[in-house]
């Protein structure tokens, strides 16, 4: 039944949303117990949910008529009125109010992604119309932002303005200003990221799974919508390869986005566009020309975090995944899970350059400061991307083991117990979970000068809402002015929905080691299924001798 169940689930893409909608359970659902054999789980189900639900809370312009938060409202309807363009629309990167495009890209890229390996847990878990809404959400706007091959709009808002405004979605200082890349002021990293995640999205839509260790892709099958999509992420790379201006990284264009979200290269995005355009369009070229930057911008041997500003190790895996998927665009496995293995060995065995705190998250000095909870769940994400394709069971089991520890960081074992996603049930009631997030919208406050304490508990719940986590020494205060522990943000919640629906689907011969592993039968659960086997195999045996005694009896 249940294989007949993954046949049709690619058939029923979902249409429309569910009615009634999915809304996070209320904090008493905690104490209900949940079955670990329960297929789908009803705990990841509920994760998957609520970290879909945190991106509608963070929707910008005219919401539609099946907006699930019903304490936000339309808000700045009149983006892009300064350029002339629709601008409306998209989503607030974090806890104030501008609209980067670079952040954007890497977590529509992310999450396309993930849905691609692990589309049969958004499935099972009934989440898939949700995540066709959020995806849609954001690269509906990024089309209106690339209103033409050479032009990308990269920031909406004013960095001063916007982050010195601290109140809800009805006052947010008007005349926003739009700032734009073109061909004579470019951006290669914010133009060849655009163009990653259109790539990633096309081939989500266009269901080019990598099959072997991955599930099916969601089941969100669209054509038509895949050819936009494509046709965007091919005019965005050509931009960033050929712009007269030369290339360059954005910031150098837009001043304006470079403290907020400068980039520090953009050889890394090239190539991760390359690839996402190879494996989507089945273009040897893209691929040819994605070996092509990472020789020329010396991406091997690196050990950096992966992050919207740092693609690198997320190279590594695509160029394992494609080799692995397709003998067609020629390369060698064991060259890639060379590069895989030597960076995943080195975060394992602790000489990567980053380090593990005291109570097990891994911490990069730098990029983890300001917050440090993203670059441990990217870390798990990768690890857990690549684990099936390791060169021996010994590896996989390292990698898969790392991953866990970093997720079960998260959701609660470390040294305060403290579970750093907002009330995700059944945890809610812990008292070193994060109740106060760094948010202008959800506080319901407007007083910026005293934002701990005015007002005293945060006004709305920001349901599914991953936050920056503790500090190096595993400390957290729940205080809404300490943003690097306290703000949330689109790329905070990209890495937990993969990991999250790759645990709520179940595992099997063809995806071991690459579903999580967390949903096999205990030892106990194991011989209870042997014991049942044997007895229905008993009953039918002795059925089938009755059924041929009597028709002898009858000769």
């Amino acid at each position: 039944m249940l294989f007949l169940l993954y046949l049709i689930l690619p058939v029923l893409a979902q249409l429309s949303l569910p009615n009634p909608p999915y809304l996070p359970p209320d904090s008493s659902k905690g104490a209900e117990p949940s079955s670990a054999t329960t297929i789908p789980n009803p705990q990841w189900s509920t994760l998957l949910g609520n970290l879909i639900y945190f991106y509608d809370a963070q929707r910008s312009g005219n919401l539609s008529t099946n907006n699930r938060v019903s304490w936000r409202n339309a808000s700045a309807v009149n983006d892009g009125k300064d350029v002339g363009f629709d601008l409306s629309g998209g989503y607030y990167d974090a806890g104030d109010f501008i609209k980067a495009t670079f952040p954007l890209s890497f977590t529509l890229m992310s999450v396309c992604w993930g849905a691609i390996d692990h589309g049969r847990g958004y499935d099972l878990a009934n989440q898939t119309a949700y995540l066709d809404s959020m995806l849609r959400w954001g690269l509906d706007w990024m089309i209106k932002a690339h209103p033409s091959p050479s032009t990308l709009y990269v920031l909406v808002g004013s960095t001063d303005v916007d982050n010195a405004y601290w109140g809800g979605d009805q006052n947010i200082p008007a005349n926003r200003p739009s700032y734009s890349i073109d061909d004579t002021k470019p951006g290669t990293d914010a133009a060849a990221s655009a163009s990653g995640a259109f790539a990633a999205c096309a081939a989500l839509y266009s269901n080019r799974g990598f099959n072997g260790s991955y599930s099916a892709p969601a089941s969100l099958h669209d054509d038509t919508y895949a050819q936009t999509l494509l046709t965007h992420a091919e005019q965005l790379y050509s931009f960033a390869v050929n712009a007269t201006g030369g290339q360059k990284t954005y910031q150098s264009s837009v001043p304006a986005i470079g403290e907020a979200y400068g980039s520090s290269g953009f050889g890394d995005d090239l190539t991760i566009a390359a690839l996402f355009l190879a494996w989507a369009s089945i273009s040897t070229s893209y691929y040819q020309q994605a070996e092509q930057y990472f020789q020329q911008y010396k991406l091997t041997k690196q050990n950096t975090v992966f992050n919207w500003d740092s693609k690198t190790p997320g190279v590594y895996v695509l160029f394992a995944q494609i080799i692995q998927a397709s003998s067609s665009f020629g390369g060698s496995l064991s060259t890639w899970q060379t590069e895989c293995e030597r960076y995943f060995d080195a975060i394992v065995n602790g000489n990567s350059g980053a380090s593990t705190t005291d109570d097990g998250l891994l911490f990069y000095d730098g990029d983890s400061d300001d917050a440090s909870l993203n670059p441990a769940l990217n870390a798990a994400m990768l690890l857990s991307r690549y684990a099936p394709m390791a060169s021996t069971s010994d590896k996989k089991n390292k990698y898969s083991e790392f991953a866990q520890s970093q997720l079960d960081y998260v959701l609660g074992k470390n040294s305060m117990s403290g579970r750093f996603l907002i009330f995700y049930f059944p945890f809610v009631s812990n008292p070193n979970s994060p109740s106060n997030p760094h948010s202008a919208m959800a506080s319901g406050g407007n007083d910026i000068n005293n934002i701990d304490t005015s007002p005293a508990e945060e006004a709305y719940v920001l349901y599914g809402a991953v936050i920056g986590g503790p500090d190096k020494r595993g400390r957290f205060f729940d205080i809404r002015s300490d943003w690097p522990e306290t703000e949330v943000a689109l790329d905070y919640n990209a890495p937990m929905l993969t990991l999250a629906a790759m645990h709520g689907q179940p595992c099997d011969a063809a995806i071991s080691g690459g579903c999580g592993g967390g949903h096999k039968l205990s030892k106990g659960g194991t011989i209870a299924l042997a014991v049942v086997l044997t007895v229905v195999g008993l009953i039918i045996l002795g059925l089938l001798a009755w059924f041929l005694r009597l028709r002898w009896n009858r000769k």
